[in-house]
């Protein structure tokens, strides 16, 4: 039994399609043609007698054998016929079925060789096929967007290795060849390039977590302003020695979060802001609510942003200028991570601004985690 399985599950779509109809056929047939041989007969003959036909007349022999050759026929015509109509509907719906499944087997087979830019288009198939056939496409291009993100990401991680590598390599090879001396200078230039691949291999942690959802949130209602205030009292002191104003304002209203992350979002906002405005320029964090939600504002005064540079704000390790790609204050995902944490809380971040040297504003939506009835409800 098990070996007749394995036979039939190797058969083609057409020779399956053209056997079950031919199993049908024959049952229908041989239920016929029993039918026709247990009941017609003597049903037939009794007919005959009811005529005043004599019981052994020959007559009754002639039309009976004519009945039952008459029956034979045309069981045997019918069957022949389905068989052939069979045949003709197998291979018919072979060619509309059999063509896009070959189709997606072969984008299949090049998407599994790497070949992302694979597409099928499924015609004549049904709305099934078709379904099926878009899916495909769908995750073709869906897969082609992970890697061309994961090249990327490859390609911008050995840019943002490569400079505090070659530092260390320097360094070190200058301090064994008596170059130069391992004195405290030398030692703070290594401790920093060691804290800067250190601090990479984290962000790149985090945003992974965050953007795959593995970041656990512990959220509560918190009073906004108290999950402000020590964010800005931590930075406040980055912002003197650079000589930028910090300024808060925010309403003392309740919001759904969870306190550490919250802190992370807001920190990495703030040092973004401070990396980005010059001395002598001004930072305000305000807030404005909803309803359902409360917006945190983050506005600074300094370099803005073309509308090319806010599309790609929140990519990893993207700069968009060469102010931007001056900065090395930090790993070049502190946004990606920020927008990852927004939207883990259900809420979302947004960066708009006037243009180049114009500053920007970068806004956090969270929900409030109350329901507060509007105007007429």
């Amino acid at each position: 039994m098990t070996r007749l399985v394995d036979a039939i599950g190797g058969w083609r779509l057409g020779t399956r399609l053209f056997v079950a109809q031919a199993i049908v056929l024959l049952a229908i047939v041989a239920s016929a043609g029993l039918t026709a041989a247990l009941i017609g007969p003597p049903l037939f003959h009794a007919h005959l007698i009811d005529t005043n036909y004599p019981p052994d007349s020959p007559q009754i022999f002639h039309i009976e054998r004519a009945y039952a050759d008459a029956s034979l026929i045309s069981l045997t015509v019918g069957l022949l016929v389905a068989l052939a109509a069979s045949l003709g509907i197998s291979w018919y719906l072979t060619r509309r079925i059999g063509r896009p499944v070959e189709l997606l087997t072969q984008a299949a087979a090049r998407l599994s060789r790497g070949d992302y830019d694979a597409r099928v288009t499924v015609q004549g198939g049904g709305p099934e096929l078709s379904t099926l056939g878009d899916t495909f496409n769908t995750m073709a291009d869906r897969l082609n967007d992970v890697e061309a993100t994961r090249r990327r990401l490859l390609a911008d991680l050995a840019h943002e290795m490569r400079t505090p590598i070659a530092t260390l390599n320097a360094h070190l090879e200058g301090v064994a060849d008596g170059v130069l001396a391992w004195d405290d200078n030398t030692r703070a230039i290594v401790e920093q390039q060691v804290e800067r691949l250190t601090r990479l291999a984290r962000d790149l942690e985090e945003v992974s977590r965050a953007e795959e959802g593995r970041v656990e949130l512990q959220t509560s209602l918190q009073p906004l302003t108290d999950l402000v205030e020590p964010v800005i009292r931590q930075t406040r002191n980055a912002y003197d020695r650079k000589g930028v104003t910090l300024t808060a304002a925010v309403d003392d209203l309740p919001v759904r979060a969870d306190p550490q992350r919250f802190a992370q979002i807001l920190g990495n906002l703030l040092n973004n802001a401070l990396r980005h405005t010059p001395q002598g320029g001004r930072v305000d964090v305000t807030s404005t609510t909803t309803p359902d939600t409360v917006v945190i504002s983050v506005t600074d005064t300094g370099q803005g942003m073309s509308e090319e540079q806010l599309a790609h704000i929140f990519e990893r390790f993207y700069r968009g200028d060469s102010a931007r790609e001056s900065d090395r204050g930090g790993s070049g995902i502190g946004l990606t991570i920020a927008k990852a944490l927004a939207e883990a809380h259900g809420g979302s971040l947004t960066a708009t601004s006037a243009g180049e040297g114009q500053g920007s504003t970068l806004r956090l939506t969270l929900p409030r985690g109350l329901h507060q009835p509007g105007p007429g409800r």
